[in-house]
């Protein structure tokens, strides 16, 4: 399997395990997206909307039209039997690590062709960017999350993703913070 047939194969896995909660449209699925699984996987709306039509076609989904007054007709889509049947071997295929592809790291690992302050800069700039979705990330273990032995067992799962989500951003922060002391000890020496 190529690496684009295994993209979208993953985000035709990743819309049936947004859909696998609760039926919706694909407007509240693409928002339901962004405010979930678009956390660790992207894909934007229009690619959304064509993965739906396709996962129709294959009987993975199905889509029930609902009249509205005044308003263009809503079309609901639900996780089928087969649908979820896919999921669940899709889960149960092994999957390898996905090998990290980071602008950053190539500035950094080149970063001696450049002035400090260049990169000082990307860094402060990144590190805040990490800060920000690092406060996004707890905001919601605070809203959602406080008693995780409470969870049920869909929402113990999801709370096991947020917790890679804060472990990987407290991460980059941390990392972040060394360089940039590392390069701010440099340039005092200079």
């Amino acid at each position: 399997m190529s690496s684009s047939e295994s993209k979208i194969m993953a985000l035709a896995h990743a819309i049936l395990a947004a859909l696998v909660e609760a039926p919706c449209s694909g407007y509240d699925l693409a928002k339901r997206f962004d405010g979930s699984v678009g956390f660790f996987w992207s894909a934007s709306h229009q690619q959304i909307y064509r993965e739906l039509s396709k996962l129709e076609d294959q009987k993975w989904i199905s889509c029930e039209t609902i009249p509205q007054a005044g308003r263009p007709d809503k079309k609901l889509y639900s996780v089928t039997d087969l649908g979820e049947q896919q999921l669940k071997e899709w889960i149960a295929q092994p999957c390898e690590p996905t090998p990290v592809k980071d602008d950053l790291l190539i500035k950094i690992f080149a970063g001696h062709v450049a002035p400090n302050q260049t990169i000082l800069a990307e860094l402060e700039r990144h590190q805040k960017a990490h800060l920000e979705r690092l406060s996004t990330y707890e905001n919601l273990e605070q809203r959602y999350f406080q008693n995780p032995q409470e969870l049920s067992e869909s929402a113990q799962f999801q709370y096991l993703t947020l917790l890679n989500g804060i472990t990987y951003e407290r991460h980059w922060v941390t990392w972040c913070d060394r360089v940039i002391e590392s390069l701010n000890q440099k340039i005092e020496k200079l």
